[in-house]
Parts: C-alpha cells; sequence; structure tokens
C-alpha cells in the first residue's frame, strides 16, 4: 500500500507559500487602488508627511449627502479685494509646470484662468507638489488655496492681478494623460506664422473629431454664448413686438419646396418651417416665429453650409405692402446687431484674440437695395449678371465688398429678386411679372435670409405650384388652409450658424456649429 501522507513539516511550507502569494495579491491590490484613487481625505503622501491629508485622488462623486459642503469661488471673481483669504476652486488643470520645489499651475474655468503655486513649506510637502505636477492636462481638481496679490502681473492668465498659493489639492476626475490635441495649440492666433517661425495648427478634422476637447477653447466658448445670444435676442425683440413662438412639424409628406435639396424615404424631413409658419397665419395668428432643427441636402461640402443647423423663422400678415414685414426683419438684425455689441463685447474681444477681423459695421436703418441696382453695381466692374438670373455665390462676396466700400455697411437688404429664381409661393410683383416681391439680406457679402410675401389666393398658389412640377396631392392640405380666408403675409427663414459665423467673421460654418452634420460626418 502506497503512503500518499505528505512528509511532516510539508503543511507549514505550504501553508508559508499560501501566504507569500496573498501578501503579493495585496500589495498588487494596493498599487492598484492607489492608481485609481485613495479614499477621500486619505493623500497618496509618504509616512510622515506634513501634508498628509491635504492632497490625492477624491473617490467617485455619487451625490453623498454627508459629504462637507464647500463654497467654491468662481475663478472669474479672484481679485484684489480677495487678497489674504483662503478660498476653496473647482476648475480644469490647464497646464502644470515643476521646477525644483515649486510646481505652477494654471487652472482654467470657461475662458477665465488663473495661476496656481504650489510650494515646498512647513505646510506643504515635497510628496504633494510632487503629486500635484504629475496630474494629467484636462483633469478637474479642487484646490484649496490663499489669494495673493501679483504686484507684477501674471502673463497669460485672465486673472492677471492675483495667484493662488495652494494649500490642497484634491483630483475630482482624472484626465487621460495622452490627449489627442493640445488646448494651448487649438487656441492659437491664426496668423501665418508664430514668432519662431513655426505654424502650429491643429486641423479642421481633428477639432471635430475630438469636439468635447475643442469645445474647451476660450473661443469656442465664447462663440456659443454669443451664438446663444443670437437666439436670446431675436425671441425676445419679437415677443416684444407681438410675435408668438409656435413649433412646427419636421416630418412632413412631401417636398417643401419643389422637391429640390430635400432629405427624405418615405417621409421628408423639413427644409424649413416655411408652410406651416403660413398655416398659423391662416389660423390668425398675426405674427409667428419659430426656433428649430431644420435639414437640407444641398451641397453641404463647402464653408458655409450643413445638412442640419438651426433656423430662425418668422412670418407676419401685412396691411398694404410686404415691405411692411421686409423692414420689421431688417430692423430685428439691426436690434440684434446692438444687442450683441453692448451685451457681448467680451466674448466677441476673445474670438477677435484669435481670429482677428475687422469689427462688424451697420446702418440704422439698414441699407435697401433694388436688385437691379445690384445688377448695375457688378456690371460696373465687369461683372454681368442677366435679368432673370440669380446671383451666383462670387457675384454675392463681390457685391458685398462693393456696398462695403461705398456705403460703410456689411449688412443690406437687397429687394425684387427674379420671379424664376424664387419658390412656387412666392407672390409675383403685380407690375412685373418677371420680378417678385421677394428680398434676400447680407452679411459680409453672404446671403443669411430669403424672404418673400407669400402667395395667400388657393388659386394662384395652385397655378404656381403646377408651373413648378409639384405634385398637387401631396400638398392639398396646405392649399385648403388657404380656402377660408387668409390675410396677406411675409417672412424669411435665418441661419443662425451663418449669422454667427459672419458676423465674427469666421472663414467656416463648422467653427459655429457645436456638432455639426454634413455628408462627410454624422459623428460625434
Amino acid at each position: 500500500m502506497v503512503d500518499n501522507k505528505p512528509p511532516e513539516g510539508a503543511e507549514k511550507v505550504e501553508s508559508k507559500k499560501t501566504l507569500k502569494k496573498e501578501a503579493k495579491k495585496a500589495e498588487k491590490a494596493a498599487k492598484k487602488a492607489e492608481h485609481k484613487g485613495t479614499p477621500q481625505n486619505e493623500s497618496v503622501s509618504e509616512e510622515g508627511d506634513v501634508s498628509a491629508g491635504k492632497y490625492g485622488n477624491l473617490p467617485l462623486i455619487r451625490s453623498d449627502p454627508t459629504a462637507i459642503q464647500r463654497k467654491f469661488t468662481y475663478i472669474k471673481d479672484l481679485n484684489k479685494s480677495l487678497a489674504g483669504e483662503l478660498v476653496w476652486v473647482r476648475a480644469r488643470l490647464h497646464t502644470v509646470r515643476a521646477r525644483g520645489k515649486q510646481c505652477f499651475i494654471v487652472l482654467r474655468q470657461r475662458e477665465f484662468t488663473v495661476q496656481v503655486l504650489v510650494n515646498v513649506s512647513d505646510a506643504v510637502s515635497k510628496s504633494m507638489v510632487k503629486f500635484s505636477s504629475n496630474i494629467p492636462k484636462e483633469s478637474i481638481i479642487d484646490l484649496e488655496a490663499k489669494v495673493a496679490e501679483a504686484p507684477s502681473g501674471v502673463a497669460g492668465c485672465t486673472q492677471r492681478e492675483v495667484e493662488l498659493v495652494a494649500s490642497q489639492v484634491w483630483v475630482v476626475s482624472a484626465s487621460i494623460p495622452q490627449l489627442p490635441l493640445q488646448i494651448e495649440d487649438a487656441s492659437r492666433p491664426e496668423k501665418p506664422e508664430d514668432e519662431e517661425g513655426l505654424n502650429i495648427r491643429v486641423n479642421q478634422d481633428t477639432r471635430l473629431d475630438n469636439r468635447i476637447l475643442d469645445l474647451r477653447t476660450p473661443t469656442n466658448q465664447a462663440i456659443f454664448r454669443l451664438e446663444a445670444g443670437v437666439c436670446r435676442l431675436f425671441r425676445d425683440i419679437l415677443t416684444k413686438r407681438g410675435f408668438v413662438e409656435i413649433h412646427t412639424p419636421k416630418i412632413i409628406p412631401a417636398a417643401s419646396e419643389g422637391g429640390r435639396q430635400c432629405v427624405h424615404w418615405s417621409a421628408y424631413l423639413a427644409q424649413s418651417p416655411q408652410l406651416y409658419k403660413q398655416m398659423a397665419i391662416a389660423a390668425d395668428f398675426d405674427k409667428v416665429f419659430t426656433v428649430g432643427a431644420v435639414f437640407r441636402a444641398e451641397d453641404s461640402n463647402t464653408h458655409r453650409h450643413l445638412t442640419e443647423f438651426v433656423g430662425l423663422d418668422l412670418e407676419m400678415a401685412f396691411q398694404y405692402h410686404y415691405h411692411e414685414v421686409m423692414l420689421t426683419i431688417g430692423d430685428l438684425f439691426t436690434e440684434i446687431f446692438k444687442g450683441l455689441r453692448d451685451q457681448y463685447s467680451t466674448e466677441i474681444g476673445i474670438v477677435g484674440q484669435q481670429f482677428p477681423v475687422e469689427p462688424f459695421t451697420f446702418l440704422e436703418p439698414p441699407l435697401v437695395l433694388q436688385y437691379p441696382q445690384a445688377r448695375k453695381m457688378l456690371a460696373e466692374v465687369g461683372v454681368e449678371v442677366g435679368e432673370e438670373e440669380d446671383l451666383s455665390t462670387p457675384a454675392e462676396k463681390l457685391l458685398g465688398r462693393l456696398v462695403k466700400a461705398k456705403y460703410d455697411t456689411d449688412f443690406y437688404i437687397l429687394d425684387k429678386y427674379p420671379l424664376a429664381v424664387r419658390p412656387f409661393y412666392t407672390m409675383p410683383d403685380p407690375q412685373d411679372p418677371r420680378k417678385s416681391n421677394s428680398y434676400d439680406m447680407f452679411m459680409r457679402g453672404e446671403e443669411i435670409i430669403s424672404g418673400a410675401q407669400r402667395i395667400h389666393d388657393p388659386e394662384l398658389l395652385t397655378e404656381r405650384a403646377k408651373h413648378h412640377g409639384i405634385d398637387i396631392t401631396k400638398i392639398a392640405s396646405y392649399i385648403d388652409s388657404f380656402k377660408y380666408g387668409c390675410p396677406p403675409h411675409a417672412g424669411g427663414g435665418i441661419g443662425l450658424e451663418r449669422v454667427v459665423m459672419l458676423y465674427l467673421g469666421l472663414d467656416n460654418i463648422r467653427k459655429t456649429s457645436m456638432f455639426p452634420r454634413d455628408p462627410k460626418r454624422v459623428t460625434p
């Protein structure tokens, strides 16, 4: 019989091996936990560290009702009046630079920045300085610090008069160390070359592929705050003038403007809320506006087109002449421009630092030109446009330069377009059947609104729809809405992103669309 009993003492040896294995596992687990983050108020410090409990990684914040409630100060509010006070700040780590026993950090909140000094002292250890210098850029940190005056000023920060001297540094949410783009590079002024003869640029695709990072630049923060301002001013100005905001469907049974440039499957995505604005007028809402998504299948591979954009649309009944509406829209733009100038000068200045451009100019009241006048101005410089032709994009830009030189305005209205180049629902000019009661408005030589008097007579509307080859059965409800009496009315549609692009003098509409959509991009 074979004795399988282990030799004496073997169990003790095996037990020691097991203990060693468990100890190694525990050590690995501890290191892993330290790498991911340490418990709240527990620092990653050495024994005897004077800064123990004052720096480290906070655990994942899960809305703990028992957590300490700190009062945080915004970076934009840091100034000399707070000198000597202890404050808490939560912000992103913009840049970090270690120098011996010191670490210089720049914190960023949107477009505002402040310098922080983490300095070895009686209360700050080398370990805390080392920890601070290794925090990845773009991490969110909580920082306790004393506000100190900076007599010589802090170059490169918005808060030049003060800096912060840190006493606690906690990582709230760490960024990955390797970023696909650097915020400093994405924020560089667009000049042919910088002082060192370099040409460091972040290209458009890299920006859009990593849009979350790109949107953090001070310029983008300013652009989209100003864009929100355009929307707010649009709503406020029209509301004060008696307009009612409505919401129109985006899925419709037929192409709204003759079948061109529509996105469709068994139904169509609306090119504009045009037809429904008119139906609202027929329903006795005399003045309406709407803000919402608009879809186009046009050539969006240009600097000024998108497949999806935000439309600011309005429609208004008038008494005797469509100019009542045209001039109302012109005055609306004047009020928006004044509002941007007076209320968003900081944002305009920030954008101008990265993308320098001449300030936007406008006249009050707006300049109104007739289409024949525009043709004459172009003909004088050798560009011929036919009586029933639309203006090409190069002709529009050239006309914009001519208007700027002659009238010193970046905004103007062009009235009486040829009927042949307008949608089927545009009212023909009663004096000249080749012309229409329609208008476009321009900023820096590019069209930002196309508008007109609409046909409110069902028989004339049916006739014009057939002339454009539109299936009457698919727009029957639209035509029927005018059978019960409808006041004469006019309006227009404005592209929000294009207005902001041209007001700021930017070169591409994708800079003013938070998540742009075109034939080549549906992400992020």
